[in-house]
C-alpha cells in the first residue's frame, strides 16, 4: 500500500464562515466519493486558501465532518498577479493500492479552469 494524493479544488462564494464550511464540505465530499476513500485510509489533509479567504479555517469543516484523529493543516496560497480569487484547495494524502492514474482529483465552480487540460481530474457535478 502506497501514501497517494487526490488533488481539489473550488470557489467560495463569499468570505464568511458559512460559505467557507459549505465549499469545504462539498469538495471534500466529492473527493472521497470519487476515489473510494476510507476515512482510517486518510493519513492527513492540507487546505490552501487564497488572500481573499480569511473569515474561517477549513480544517474546522473536516473535524465537523467526523475527522478528529486526522491531521489537518491550513495554509495561504501563493498571491500569484491575475490568479483565481475566492479559491479553496484540497490536498488528501491517503493509503491506498490504486495506481496514480486511478485517482480522480476534483474541481468546482470556477476552479474548472484549474485543470481542464488534466485528463485524470473530472469535474463533479454540482
Amino acid at each position: 500500500m502506497k501514501c497517494r494524493g487526490i488533488r481539489g479544488a473550488t470557489t467560495v462564494d463569499a468570505n464568511t464562515a458559512k460559505s467557507i464550511y459549505a465549499s469545504t464540505k462539498q469538495l471534500l465530499r466529492e473527493m472521497i466519493k470519487a476515489n473510494g476513500v476510507a476515512k482510517d485510509d486518510v493519513a492527513s489533509i492540507i487546505f490552501t486558501v487564497t488572500d481573499d479567504l480569511n473569515a474561517a479555517f477549513p480544517a474546522k469543516a473536516a473535524r465537523d465532518m467526523g475527522m478528529s484523529n486526522t491531521p489537518l493543516l491550513c495554509s495561504r496560497e501563493i498571491n500569484v498577479p491575475g490568479s483565481l480569487r475566492s479559491c479553496l484547495r484540497i490536498l488528501i494524502l491517503f493509503n491506498t493500492d490504486k495506481k496514480p492514474d486511478d485517482i480522480k482529483h476534483i474541481y468546482l465552480k470556477e476552479a474548472v479552469v484549474l485543470r481542464s487540460d488534466d485528463s485524470d481530474c473530472a469535474a463533479a457535478e454540482e
